[in-house]
């Protein structure tokens, strides 16, 4: 198998290494980061035993690119993209919540919802609702950035009473959070999609406050086809999803959530490589472009390789 789940690589200038669920970070000077992002896969806030080669490539460059897109409405931490699975950029202080913004109601709004609350994270939902449904206007959801286990529902309240974030800043925050949300509601829309629901993460550098991390990925966004969601909404149906979601549906019909004494499933070769075609159509129809596998012989080469980008790009910044 060509997946990468682990590195440990040592650049120039390094600093420290943080281990995610999902992305090796280098700390570079206390004043750049290199993000790798592994074909680690994680759900219900478990990294998943086996690999998706080819993920973390997908990952990358879809983030590089709808990064790119929104950089004129607020500064992006982006500065390079030296390799298929490496986004190297500014290091900024993060603000310690992530900014859920809904379009529809679905995934843990519906749950939610379908237990009878009326409210998540002090914002109302409708009475009369169903799975699927779009919101009146997209609701911002925070959650409160979980060092380990899962994130925790919070509001807008909570968040400035609590000093997590200033009140003009969180202000701010939610105008960026709906700008590039409506932003990527409308690439979407141009390839037949439906931005669901997506999370962003933000810091502040030189005082400013800048879009961190990935975007409008597969991984952080729930994406809908277009085509027929009007139908499968009037008739009760599933709707067509391009997501991380079937992940989870797997998982879940395989009796496990995440919660004590569950186990994963097997990931049997046919189930990885299940993932990692889902991945790349994913890849080929948020981008409409093809996607090129880089060049992966096997797991040591792809990590020589993303070494000498890395250093490459590092020595000329």
């Amino acid at each position: 198998m060509n997946a990468i789940t682990k590195t440990d690589f040592t650049f120039a200038g390094q600093v420290s290494k943080y281990t995610g669920k999902v992305r090796d970070v280098y700390d570079i000077d206390g004043k750049y980061l290199v993000m790798v992002v592994t074909d680690r896969i994680s759900a219900f806030d478990v990294v998943l035993p086996e690999g998706i080669p080819y993920k973390g490539q997908v990952l990358n460059q879809i983030a590089a690119k709808f990064l790119d897109a929104v950089s004129d409405i607020l500064p992006t931490w982006k500065i390079a993209v030296p390799d298929p699975m490496v986004t190297v950029g500014h290091k900024c202080e993060p603000f310690k919540v992530e900014m859920v913004v809904r379009g529809y109601l679905s995934g843990h709004a519906w749950r939610e919802y379908k237990a009878g609350k009326r409210t998540i994270c002090g914002v109302p939902m409708p009475d009369g609702m169903v799975e699927n449904q779009k919101f009146p206007h997209p609701i911002i959801t925070p959650t409160s950035k979980a060092s380990e286990g899962h994130d925790e529902d919070i509001s807008r309240e909570e968040i400035i009473s609590s000093g997590l974030v200033g009140r003009e800043d969180y202000e701010q925050l939610e105008k960026y959070t709906l700008a590039i949300f409506e932003r990527g509601t409308e690439i979407a829309a141009k390839m037949g999609l439906i931005l669901v629901d997506t999370k962003y993460e933000f810091g502040k550098k030189d005082g400013q406050i800048v879009l961190m991390d990935e975007i409008h990925t597969p991984d952080s966004s729930r994406y809908f086809y277009a085509d027929g969601y009007e139908e499968r909404l009037a008739k009760g149906e599933k709707q067509k999803q391009l997501s991380k979601e079937f992940v989870r549906e797997w998982l879940m019909a395989n009796g496990f959530q995440g919660q004590a004494g569950q186990k994963v499933p097997e990931m049997t070769p046919e189930i990885v490589n299940g993932i990692t075609d889902r991945y790349i159509e994913l890849y080929e129809h948020i981008t409409v472009e093809s996607f090129v596998k880089a060049d992966a012989a096997d797991a040591s080469a792809i990590l020589a390789r993303i070494e000498k980008n890395v250093s490459e790009c590092l020595a000329n910044i």
